[in-house]
């Protein structure tokens, strides 16, 4: 398989605090100088100090009340915030010559502690809060995210269990609509690189018949056994999709590094992969709003023929519009699909990381502007993940990528004496072992939560680093 071609930089793009907030933030228009100043202010402290509470990210006082009187401005929103990142993530993806996946994906933020009627019910019905969708842009050559493409606040709606099929599908708030919507909404241009990816939330007929009719490229992981018909020209037999796709011989086979719940380790999967083109039949009963007709897609079946003993085999069915005729073809739809776990690992860092559901606001106008804030903060550690896993890791220089004075603090904590400069995988350990990573060959690489506790730690070290440096200036001066 070719790997896909990019002008993208050479490395993952990581930036210090200071300058990842002004990167991303500093084309906000709030109305006044001093309001987008202060935004500035309050990102800065927040990249230095992304996990705990509010009152954690800004210990001091009037820090936390010049945040607090922002966030209750109406000029502020959730909108208002977001824009100057979006603007970027469009621009990075706009200047791609390579393939660039937007990934979709839906979580749910909690807020049931908080006494705001706006919010809607989550769960099993008994909590309150929104469904956060969210539409990441990734560069999948190197793994590197270029940020949010795009993200829907919604609230679940109550709706009686009465409800007939064409109101539910005529509903404005029907949350099946939130893929649909985010396609629609997106500034990105429906072009030979920009390619939609889902899991089987998506496989929805609606979302697929938006795609077609959008001219997008898309694949989505398949949830249902749908009917079919063989073929694109109309003549063929009827079938299940999976059915027909399990009917088919081995086309062809590659390798994935899985990971093992059983035994806690990464192990080398062999998968098989075979494929076909069908045509989708509409459904009988009409769920969503789209044109009448069928849609002529390629289902692609990865499967583990032969998994190890007491381990559940592997078997995915994944839809899409890419015409699937070689084996290379195969390989990289199916690449593309394996990069969905990055939205994952993305809202993991949201909760994890930023503890984004621990905010504390009363009304919902501060909440909002708050989350689209920490949304865009969660893109930087998460690309330092991905950073620490690219194959150069352990030969190329932190401070390529990381501010110079983060890596010599770390590393004399770390060695406590000479010692040659850090890699970025090194680094990237340091700081988990920072956060309580014990650094053991079997634990495998940090986890969200001691990688956020390994960060707090050293921009703590920092801080007092450079309040020793001005101390010193002082008694000099005297």
């Amino acid at each position: 398989m070719s790997e896909a071609t990019s002008n993208f930089p050479a490395t993952v793009e990581l930036e210090p605090a200071k300058s990842f907030a002004a990167e991303h933030f500093s084309g906000a228009d709030l109305g006044h100088k001093k309001r987008n100043q202060c935004l500035l202010r309050v990102a800065e402290q927040i990249c230095r100090h992304p996990g705990g509470t509010l009152p954690h990210k800004l210990a001091n006082p009037s820090d936390y009340k010049s945040m607090d009187v922002l966030m209750n401005r109406p000029e502020v929103t959730h909108a208002s915030v977001q824009a100057p990142h979006l603007e970027r993530t469009r621009a990075k993806i706009a200047a791609a010559t390579g393939v660039v996946l937007l990934l979709h994906d839906t979580t749910e933020l909690d807020y049931s502690g908080l006494s705001i009627p706006e919010l809607g019910p989550i769960g099993n019905g008994g909590g309150r809060g929104y469904l956060c969708h969210n539409s990441l842009a990734v560069d999948p050559a190197r793994k590197e995210v270029l940020g949010l493409a795009h993200q829907i606040l919604h609230r679940r709606v109550a709706v009686g269990k009465k409800e007939g099929v064409k109101a539910k599908r005529e509903r404005k708030t029907r949350e099946s609509r939130l893929w649909s919507r985010a396609v629609e909404a997106l500034k990105t241009p429906a072009d030979a690189h920009v390619v939609d990816v889902a899991d089987r939330g998506a496989d929805i007929f609606e979302f697929l018949a938006t795609e077609k009719k959008l001219g997008r490229r898309c694949v989505v992981r398949s949830q249902h056994n749908r009917a079919i018909q063989v073929g694109h020209e109309g003549t063929g037999e009827h079938a299940l999709l999976y059915d027909h796709l399990r009917s088919l011989p081995e086309h062809g086979r590659k390798s994935k590094k899985v990971f093992d719940r059983q035994q806690g380790e990464e192990r080398t999967a062999e998968l098989a992969m075979s494929w076909a083109a069908v045509t989708l039949q509409q459904p009988h009963v009409r769920k969503g709003e789209y044109e009448d007709g069928t849609l002529a897609v390629w289902g692609l079946r990865i499967w583990e023929p032969d998994p190890p003993k007491g381990q559940k085999p592997i078997e995915w069915f994944v839809l899409t519009f890419e015409e699937i005729t070689t084996e290379e073809k195969a390989c990289e739809v199916s690449s593309w699909y394996e990069c969905r776990y990055m939205v994952e690992e993305y809202h993991k860092g949201m909760k994890t990381g930023c503890e984004i559901e621990h905010l504390q606001f009363e009304t919902e106008k501060a909440l909002q502007p708050m989350i689209a804030l920490l949304s865009v903060v969660t893109v930087m550690l998460l690309n330092l993940r991905v950073a620490c896993r690219q194959p150069d890791a352990d030969k190329r220089k932190a401070s390529e990528v990381i501010d110079p004075q983060y890596v010599e603090i770390l590393r004399h904590w770390r060695y406590r004496g000479p010692h040659e400069e850090l890699s970025i995988k090194e680094f990237y350990m340091t700081l988990g072992r920072l956060g309580g990573h014990m650094n053991r060959k079997r634990d495998g690489f940090p986890g969200w939560l001691t990688l956020w506790r390994g960060w707090m730690k050293l921009q703590s070290m920092l801080d007092g680093a450079a309040a020793e440096r001005r101390r010193h200036r002082r008694c000099r001066e005297t």
